[in-house]
């Protein structure tokens, strides 16, 4: 485990993420913060990123001349396409979440549990507009669930918590949590700390109100 300088930005988050997806898998990347993950994937890596709402082998974000409007990731955000890139219909997008063809997903949320259940869909607030979209399917369909989250809400909060107080997208499906400042295996048997970046463990403990395990 090693303890960096301090909290990570979005897009040194988002380089994290990309190191630690497997060479040449399936992987769809949902709205906001893993979206940033395509900038970092490595030439080569055979990465083959799925978009919701209907694209394979999506590139990174298009930016100056190279924005197309109707080439756009399922966030609305214009990107470029590989060699080999292929549309379809958003149903067909959807049958292969549902069906287990994606290897990996990177999801936002605002609360993970410490067994991996998510909620990101949701906050339950009166006014809370609902937004699910695809991520119940992608979270129940991705043999490997990935979070990118900073670890605490604007109140100093935790959002990895002992059980989700907001509604769920999933039970039991999120394998690993990426944050500002830790990286964080959630399983069956618990939380355990892979890196830390930065703040240390003790730290981490004193302010994450689960049983923290080093990795």
């Amino acid at each position: 485990m090693s303890v960096a300088t301090g909290p990570l930005t979005p897009d040194e988050l988002a380089a994290v993420v990309a190191r630690d997806i497997p060479a040449g898998s399936y992987v769809n990347l949902g709205i906001g913060r893993p979206t940033k993950v395509a900038d970092h994937l490595p030439d080569g890596s055979g990465v083959v990123l799925h978009t919701e709402n209907g694209m394979l082998n999506m590139g990174p974000a298009a930016t100056g001349e190279r924005i197309d409007p109707d080439l756009t990731n399922a966030g609305k955000v214009p990107v470029t396409e590989l060699p080999g890139a292929s549309y379809f219909h958003h149903a067909d997008s959807f049958a292969m979440m549902r069906g287990g063809h994606l290897d990996v997903c990177v999801l936002g949320a605002f609360q993970v549990s410490a067994v991996g259940d998510l909620a990101n869909w949701s906050t339950g607030a009166p006014d809370a507009i609902p937004a699910v979209g695809g991520a119940m399917d992608l979270a129940i369909g991705a043999k490997q669930v990935f979070v990118m989250m900073t670890l605490f809400d604007k109140q100093g909060r935790s959002k990895l918590v002992a059980e989700c107080t907001y509604p769920l997208t999933g039970v039991g499906c999120v394998s690993r949590v990426y944050t500002d400042v830790a990286v964080i295996d959630v399983d069956p048997d618990g939380a355990s700390v892979r890196e830390t970046f930065g703040i240390t463990l003790d730290d981490l403990r004193a302010r994450v109100p689960v049983p923290l395990k080093s990795a």
